[in-house]
């Protein structure tokens, strides 16, 4: 499971003898993520730690950074080998970001880590496959319908040990939670703290995360369309209420999430906020 990003570290940081002649920002930008890589991989990858997180948090933003790079490569029709160099740097960030918090995933006991099918935690499993929408086109979509709005991306409180890691949907128990576009289930797990929740990995690399569920109508593995049920809002693990805790991921782990309104809003999805 931890090499599910067929990386090659070492070719993707530091080959410049492939690289375009006098390519000058390219060489800059291998040797900032070469320094991103080295200092994710120099601290010590203990759960909660502060320096790690540090560490992870500026990987995800150096990840970012990359992917807007190969987005506005793409847009202005540059060269296959600038998008292509492009896009190697930025899986070289994941990967590194993949491999320590696939570490420290597995040494804390993380579901999505241990037992991504909850097999061995007993989760509820589906009885039976949700249907794939016969009116869907492919096009993207929100997690649930009528909802409120409540706790925002980063937001602070005593509610959480560290800032809030996702969007929540405020929702009555029972509510359909649709996945928000095409991918296939990579996890279902139950025990921690987001309770029953279903994990999607999506074509374009991402990950969304459907947390709190009452009921998982899914299996890992399976193959999901946009705006295919995934589940039952509920107010299963750490919670005040029920409601959907959604997130958006670069990969299946915690510590790797990123906003995701704006994630949405790439895909044309507007949900307010």
């Amino acid at each position: 499971m931890r090499r599910e990003h067929h990386a090659r570290l070492p070719r993707m940081c530091f080959a410049p003898a492939r690289k375009p002649p006098g390519s000058l920002p390219s060489l800059l930008a291998a040797v900032l993520i070469a320094g991103v890589l080295v200092a994710l991989a120099a601290v010590p990858a203990e759960a909660g730690g502060d320096a790690f997180r540090k560490e992870t948090t500026r990987a995800v933003r150096a990840h970012e950074k990359a992917r807007a790079q190969v987005d506005r490569l793409r847009a202005g029709d540059a060269r296959t080998t600038e998008v292509r160099s492009a896009e190697r740097r930025r899986k070289a960030i994941r990967a590194g970001l993949w491999d320590a918090l696939w570490s420290v995933a597995r040494d804390a006991g993380d579901p999505v880590a241990v037992d991504p099918s909850g097999r061995a935690g007993r989760c509820p499993a589906a009885r039976t496959r949700s249907r794939t929408p016969e009116d869907r086109d492919g096009d993207w979509t929100a997690p649930t319908r009528r909802y409120r709005l409540s706790a925002g991306y980063a937001a602070r409180g005593s509610r959480w040990a560290h800032r809030h890691t996702g969007q929540d949907f405020a929702v009555p128990t029972g509510t359909p939670v649709y996945a928000v576009g095409p991918g296939t289930v990579r996890a279902t797990t139950c025990g921690d703290g987001f309770g029953n929740q279903v994990i999607v990995r999506h074509p374009d690399g991402y990950f969304t995360q459907y947390a709190h569920l009452s009921r998982i109508d899914v299996r890992k593995g399976g193959r999901v369309a946009a705006g295919q049920r995934l589940g039952l809002s509920g107010a299963t693990g750490n919670v005040t209420g029920p409601h959907l805790h959604f997130e958006v991921r670069i990969t299946p782990y915690m510590g790797s999430a990123v906003s995701p309104l704006p994630w949405l809003r790439r895909k044309s999805v507007d949900i307010g906020g």
